[in-house]
């Protein structure tokens, strides 16, 4: 995830500033995914859950993160792909259709870990962030393409 990170922020970085602070939340929010998972360099010794407060960050910078996407960058590149024509207007919404069914699995996660989470629940917490962390790739990929489509065509105004 980092890498594609790396590769978009040098693709559109710097093409707007909404954009270049949504691949920094983009940014944050896979480091800390990266802490809770224990992935490395995060892991640890011993497997133990992590911090409720880590946790409700984490929850927090993912709640930004989809917001900023749906409230802000999106709603742009829809309309710029609008100028471009009907092709470009038809893969963008499409491309954000299939974005905004994974809205639901972060709000989810959100709604079961982000106060103080009972035992019950966090007994599914490693595989519920697995869970979270594989639709989020693929939730990046399609945000991706959705930049190229107006990359492609002109830079954002």
């Amino acid at each position: 995830m980092l890498t594609k990170l790396e590769q978009a922020k040098e693709e559109w970085g710097g093409t707007l500033t909404v954009i270049d602070n949504w691949l920094e939340e983009r940014q944050n929010l896979v480091v800390l995914y990266c802490e809770l998972a224990g992935l490395p360099p995060y892991q640890q010794a011993t497997r133990c859950l992590p911090e409720q407060q880590k946790i409700t960050t984490f929850c927090q910078l993912l709640l930004d993160y989809a917001s900023t996407g749906h409230f802000e960058v999106y709603e742009q590149i829809i309309s710029q792909c609008k100028l471009d024509g009907d092709n470009n207007l038809k893969i963008a919404q499409e491309l954000y259709s299939r974005i905004t069914t994974t809205t639901d699995t972060a709000l989810n996660f959100n709604d079961k870990y982000a106060e103080s989470a009972n035992d019950k629940a966090l007994l599914d917490f490693d595989r519920d962030l697995s869970e979270l962390g594989q639709i989020m790739e693929g939730r990046f990929e399609r945000e991706d393409q959705l930049l190229e489509v107006v990359h492609l065509h002109h830079t954002l105004a």
